[in-house]
């Protein structure tokens, strides 16, 4: 007689507490189809649900051990582990994007303030730096995100792909729809 799938999956997790790491493969095999999709329901995005999935099975593989089948279910325990690293995923990225915006704010009142002797070059950096906020300003924040981080830091495509976790196709195009916004906004000032 065949165990049941709670059974099947508190042996897995047992054997998962002594690391075995087959175990660790047969439970996500069994599981990751449900557990991505219940991540898929917090985040909202693919590849965040992947990592959210990652981060889950990395501290099953920690967390085994304090497992307690008379506490819970196998699935309800798997489910909690990852909405909380779905949760925690979110959080990380929020906090991030709050301190990319407040280095790109800080970075242009810095621009915009100036230090030039001559009060001619002030004045007309000083229009221009306003012109470029006032433009800046238009674009969504994603496209302002990531030209800012591209000029103000100096950083590569794949380098803003990295930083920001957003797939390279997807920086580029954001670089070049901004870009192509400011040239037309900025063109308004001259």
């Amino acid at each position: 007689m065949a165990e049941n799938p709670d059974e099947q999956l508190m042996t897995l997790i047992d054997r998962v507490a002594e690391r075995d790491e087959s175990a660790l493969k047969a439970l996500y095999d069994l599981t990751s189809g449900k557990l991505y999709g219940l991540s898929m329901r917090v985040v909202r995005n693919n590849e965040w649900a992947e990592d959210a999935l990652q981060d889950t099975f990395l501290q099953i593989w920690r967390n085994a051990p304090d497992y307690r089948a008379s506490l819970s279910p196998p699935m309800a325990w798997l489910g909690l582990i990852v909405r909380s690293r779905s949760l925690d995923l979110l959080r990380r990225r929020k906090a991030a994007r709050e301190h990319l915006t407040d280095e790109i704010d800080e970075a242009m009142a810095d621009t915009m303030e100036g230090d030039s002797p001559n009060p001619m070059d002030t004045s007309l950096a000083s229009q221009q730096a306003w012109a470029l906020h006032q433009c800046l300003g238009k674009l969504e924040n994603k496209q302002r995100e990531v030209v800012s981080l591209a000029y103000l830091r100096d950083l590569s495509h794949g380098e803003l792909a990295e930083q920001l976790k957003l797939p390279l196709g997807t920086v580029k195009t954001w670089i070049r729809r901004g870009l192509d916004q400011l040239r037309t906004c900025m063109a308004r000032f001259a």
